[in-house]
Parts: C-alpha cells; structure tokens; sequence
C-alpha cells in the first residue's frame, strides 16, 4: 500500500514542496530567496540538537541520486528524495522528491540503475530552485544519509555552485548509531541493513525509495538505543567516544 502510494506521488505530485508547513518559493525575489538561506544559516548556528531529547528531535532522511561519485570532476546530483521524521516515527505523508535538469544526455548504465531519462532531466527545474525547495523542506531539521559522505560531498558542491551559499545542515550517518545497536555486525550496504531490520525498498537506487527506507532503518536504530538507555545524541556521541 505504502509503495502504492509513493509511486502515486511521484507520477501526479511532479513538480510540487511537500510538507505541513511548506510553500512553494519559485514567486520569490532573489534577494528574498538569499534573505532565507542567510536566516536558516543563522538558525541551524544558534540550535543545539545534542541535547534534545530523541522522541522529540526532528530529522529529514534523505537520498541522492547522481552520475558518479566526484562532484569537483563533474559528476552531478539527479534526484534528490526525502522523509520526514519525529523521533523514531516516520511521517510517510511527509515527502519530497525532485528531479534535476541537465540537457546532457545519461550514460545508459545510468538509466538503468536509476530509472531516470535524460527526458525527464530536460524537464526537470533547475538545480538551484531544487535546492532552495530542499531546504525549505528540510528546515533547520537534522539530516540523516546511508553512506553520507556522500551525499554531504555533493550537497557541499551544489550548493556553493547553485546557491553561492555553504552547506551549514548536521548530516548523521545511519552508522552513528548501528555502531551502537550492533556493534558486532558488519553490514555496509543499504539492502544490508534492509535485510536485517525486514525493511522493503521496493525502488532501489531511487532517491526517494531508498530515502524512505533509510528512514525505517533508522527508526529501528533509535527505538532499540532508547531502550539501551541513551536519551539524545550526546548520549550516543559519548558512548561512541568511549569506545576502543
């Protein structure tokens, strides 16, 4: 049902913010635009999410797609896809997902992983107004990302080249707290982890289907370090420190 769902928001949803509390800011002056990300810069400074309690502290799972591994030699970001969260619970009517243009054609290995066109590419919004979305989306929310060394090398990259801005958001690895719940484990991949929480994908190596996911996996993270006795990030952080 759920897959019914995401695969309904993709197909009629094109081209829209998802979100409670988000409005589409494509009407907006330039100046406004850079009066927003300065102010959200200044917000994401002065939150300390460390000692927030964890059924209380927001997160946003996100995914990207890309052409390769190397933003600074070219490589670029396809798809960006994200969920929201509260805690351990998932808000699976809290979703963003957006395509990116580039008139360039894909490599077909590409296409196949992804599914994307380079049709659909050279229908897609330009990476900037994907990006001042993202994070009108994201907020001031803690980001979380499956092999996110990744995805921070591109958002890094992205935005200094679209938005002229530095990435300021915190990224958690999901590996930040499976090196807690699981110390001994020594899964690596996201249809690992998948396996071992019985998580479905349904779409894998799309940004939102793997977003979505990431976040399930992550739940289970939290659920079971809640029940270790750790009440927020700083408790977790600590313990990892302490470790050998």
């Amino acid at each position: 049902m759920v897959m019914n769902q995401m695969l309904q928001f993709i197909k009629q949803m094109s081209g829209k913010v998802y979100g409670n509390d988000v409005t589409s800011i494509a009407n907006q002056t330039d100046a406004r635009k850079i009066a927003y990300m300065r102010n959200l810069q200044r917000e994401l400074k002065k939150k300390d999410v460390l000692n927030i309690p964890f059924c209380e502290l927001p997160f946003v799972v996100f995914d990207i797609e890309t052409t390769g591994f190397y933003p600074y030699n070219g490589d670029r970001i396809l798809s960006i896809g994200a969920i929201k969260m509260i805690g351990s619970k998932v808000h699976e009517d809290q979703l963003f997902y957006k395509t990116i243009y580039n008139e360039s054609p894909l490599a077909k290995n590409i296409e196949t992983l992804t599914g994307i066109t380079s049709y659909e590419l050279r229908q897609a919004e330009p990476l900037d107004e994907v990006l001042r979305q993202f994070f009108q989306f994201v907020r001031s929310d803690t980001l979380v990302a499956h092999h996110s060394s990744h995805e921070k090398q591109f958002m890094k990259h992205a935005s200094w080249i679209a938005l002229k801005t530095s990435f300021q958001h915190r990224i958690i690895d999901t590996t930040f707290l499976t090196k807690v719940v699981a110390p001994t484990m020594q899964h690596i991949t996201l249809d690992d982890w998948c396996e071992y929480y019985g998580v479905e994908i349904g779409r894998r190596h799309h940004a939102l289907y793997d977003a979505v996911a990431t976040a399930k996996i992550w739940s289970e993270c939290l659920k079971k370090v809640e029940d270790m006795g750790f009440k927020n990030l700083k408790d977790a952080y600590t313990h990892i420190a302490s470790l050998p």
